[in-house]
């Protein structure tokens, strides 16, 4: 791969994937959204991998999308490029991907943030969807999650103005778990997978799919698919290793199946 790097086990059971066009600022070409998901999909596969952690580097996430890849393009032609497949594909990620972000995080790269189930911030981290001052709009998400995570007028504000938010203003709309100093954002990140990777995998991913749920149902819908993946669980070795543990008195030695 020629844009991404993986480490596999940066941390126990914790995956590390950054993106790396630097000089591009991370701009998200169709080259590295490809690598993305192939990498995330050996990572999907990889029992060892638990968690994975997704940054970019200290000046940027990622800038946004390569605009020299679509400037002259057609309306045709990008509904036959149909490049949000690969996006779309990226979703389905089954195990927990959390963004470690630093510097610009605009645009298409605002959106890949908001696809990770968890953000942590640096202090110098600024989101935005930007797409407006370009005579365009979000296209790869941005006015729907950005609309859930922050609420629907200041989703307006910032959409239609192309504002920044600021790592405390995205920390404080709810759009980010936490922000810490640049030097430890990415240390943050790798604790917090780790944390998430001592936990039992069939669970976790059970949980992830109950909660993305809830942002695609109304309220019955969504308790009745809770309880469905609550029963599943108790299929598990890892839930009877789990209540075993509990009623023992010892910490769970979980084998994901």
């Amino acid at each position: 791969m020629e844009l991404i790097k993986v480490t596999e086990q940066r941390e126990p059971g914790v995956a590390l994937i950054e993106l790396n066009r630097p000089k591009e600022l991370n701009a998200l070409n169709h080259q590295l959204m490809t690598e993305l998901l192939g990498a995330l999909q050996q990572l999907d596969k990889n029992d060892l991998v638990k968690a994975i952690v997704l940054t970019g580097n200290e000046k940027a996430f990622a800038a946004g999308a390569d605009i020299k890849e679509m400037a002259d393009k057609t309306a045709i032609e990008m509904h036959l490029m149909d490049r949000f497949t690969t996006w779309d594909q990226i979703r389905k990620t089954k195990k927990p991907i959390i963004a470690a972000v630093s510097g610009f995080a605009l645009g298409g790269g605002c959106e890949l943030t908001m696809m990770c189930d968890m953000i942590i911030a640096s202090e110098t981290a600024k989101f935005g969807q930007p797409e407006i001052k370009l005579g365009t709009i979000p296209g790869a998400g941005g006015t729907q999650r950005l609309t859930k995570a922050v609420g629907k007028a200041k989703a307006m504000e910032l959409i239609l103005t192309g504002r920044f938010l600021s790592a405390e203003e995205a920390h404080f709309y709810g759009l980010v778990n936490k922000v810490v100093p640049v030097e430890m954002y990415l240390h943050e990140a790798l604790q917090l997978g780790k944390e998430i990777a001592q936990m039992s995998t069939i669970a976790v991913q059970l949980a992830k799919e109950a909660i993305n749920r809830s942002f695609e149902t109304q309220l019955d819908e969504g308790l009745a698919f809770e309880r469905k993946n609550f029963y599943l669980s108790f299929a598990s070795e890892d839930q009877k290793e789990g209540m075993k543990a509990f009623i023992e008195k010892r910490k769970p030695e979980y084998k994901g199946k």
